[in-house]
């Protein structure tokens, strides 16, 4: 029998999750129960947090998640109801983003402030608060500067962007998750998502994915990869109700992680 080596540990709630390594094999374990075991190491890390997850007081699965959502819009992504609550507006800021602000030309470009603040300003994704204290920074010097990391980003994903994006932000105190992910989205609807942390947060304890214990409030891009785990999952559990992009997916997690008893309205 070899020695067994812990590799990682983490809480998830008041629960110790721990992957241990035996001969080359991987364990996870919650509280010391084993939960999981495979041959790759991320893959039973993740197989772990999904069986611990589902013992959070929240959970409710994606069958919990896809019934709450069809309480409110029973005909799905495809109704009329949901188009006209969700989605159009959504398109139509993005519709006007991609005509003002370009994502080519926003990556080397210059003088795009005035556009992103009105696409910013477009929805009501991010609080009155957040988009006060945007106007600031995108009226001042470091707008450019912000425009740009966002632009690299949406194309790449890289940590130097999302730290570029951060070193903007911070001055005007809106170095958070709203704001940076918030262009990437609409740029690339089909690749990024929005991050709304409380009500994302929410969805990830209900559907028992890991980036409940992932999130941190600080621009961290394992956090992010998190996010997008949580989506492709989302996405893949999904899959016979079409949804469009991920447009359809941030709808959903919405409507999931705003949950309130006794909340109900039904949209055809």
């Amino acid at each position: 029998m070899g020695k067994a080596e812990t590799v990682r540990v983490s809480k998830l709630g008041k629960k110790e999750l721990r992957l241990v390594n035996m001969n080359g094999r991987f364990f996870g374990l919650a509280d010391g129960v084993q939960c999981a075991e495979g041959d790759n190491a991320d893959d039973v890390w993740r197989l772990l947090h999904d069986d611990a997850g589902k013992s959070d007081p929240k959970y409710f699965g994606f069958g919990g998640a896809r019934s709450r959502f069809l309480t409110f819009f029973p005909n799905g992504f495809h109704s009329g109801g949901y188009t006209s609550q969700e989605r159009d507006y959504k398109l139509a800021a993005k519709a006007k983003l991609d005509q003002t602000a370009p994502l080519d030309r926003a990556i080397e470009g210059d003088g795009f402030g005035e556009a992103v603040l009105a696409a910013f300003r477009g929805t009501n994704m991010l609080s009155p608060f957040e988009k006060t204290r945007l106007q600031d920074l995108l009226r001042g010097h470091r707008a450019d500067d912000f425009i740009r990391a966002a632009a690299r980003f949406t194309m790449d994903g890289r940590d130097s962007d999302l730290f570029a994006m951060e070193q903007a932000l911070r001055p005007h105190d809106s170095a958070k998750w709203t704001v940076a992910t918030y262009l990437p989205f609409l740029w690339r609807p089909d690749k990024h998502m929005f991050l709304k942390p409380e009500v994302t947060k929410d969805f990830a304890s209900r559907v028992g994915h890991r980036l409940a214990a992932d999130y941190e409030a600080r621009l961290h891009l394992p956090v992010y990869k998190s996010l997008l785990d949580l989506v492709d999952k989302t996405e893949r559990e999904l899959a016979d109700m079409r949804p469009r992009d991920r447009i359809d997916i941030q709808s959903f997690i919405w409507v999931v992680g705003d949950y309130r008893e006794g909340r109900e309205a039904v949209y055809q």
